[in-house]
């Protein structure tokens, strides 16, 4: 017989309980970080936000088409900028250097989050790894004291053998440097 649901909401009943603990530690998590932004990179967020939408690309349609349209003698306006556009081509050339800098703030912010998350990722890993070690090692204790004959599987021996973190990334890199001499 499985147990009553009544009561609990349609979307708890899908995920485990540990699930949904996790899951609001990381919303909870993002909109500290979001809380924590200074001024700046809250300005710059929303300007990357904004010019990151199809409504920005439309504002410069419509923006270009009547500068154009009012420079080049098309309306009853007298034309300000004639061409080659000399005053469009240096508002053009200053938004673009405000925009990347803007993007680039952004990215900075959103790199270092990442690499956050990354170190947290790592961090988890290597418990992890220290863990099921260590369980492996026990199970073998275990084995031997109920007098359980263990079959001596060179990969299960491998597995119980404490790795060390910096040994990977030594043998990483040397492979990496092996492969790059060979093309």
């Amino acid at each position: 017989m499985q147990p009553s649901t009544a009561g609990v909401p349609p979307e708890s009943r899908r995920l485990a309980r540990i699930i949904e603990q996790n899951i609001r530690t990381i919303i909870n998590n993002r909109r500290t970080t979001a809380r924590q932004r200074t001024g700046e990179e809250r300005l710059a967020d929303a300007i990357t936000a904004f010019s990151g939408r199809m409504y920005f690309v439309y504002f410069h349609i419509v923006w270009f088409a009547v500068w154009l349209a009012i420079n080049l003698g098309a309306t009853p306006l007298k034309p300000f900028d004639p061409y080659p556009f000399g005053l469009l081509t240096m508002i053009v050339s200053l938004e673009a250097i405000f925009l990347s800098t803007f993007v680039l703030i952004s990215q900075n912010r959103l790199s270092a989050e990442a690499d956050r998350r990354a170190d947290l990722d790592l961090q988890i890993g290597l418990l992890s790894e220290y863990e099921l070690t260590r369980v492996l090692k026990m199970l073998d204790a275990i084995q031997d004291k109920l007098g359980i004959v263990n079959d001596s599987d060179e990969e299960l021996l491998e597995l119980e053998k404490n790795v060390r973190p910096e040994d990977v990334l030594a043998e990483m890199d040397r492979r990496q440097r092996a492969l790059d001499r060979d093309e």
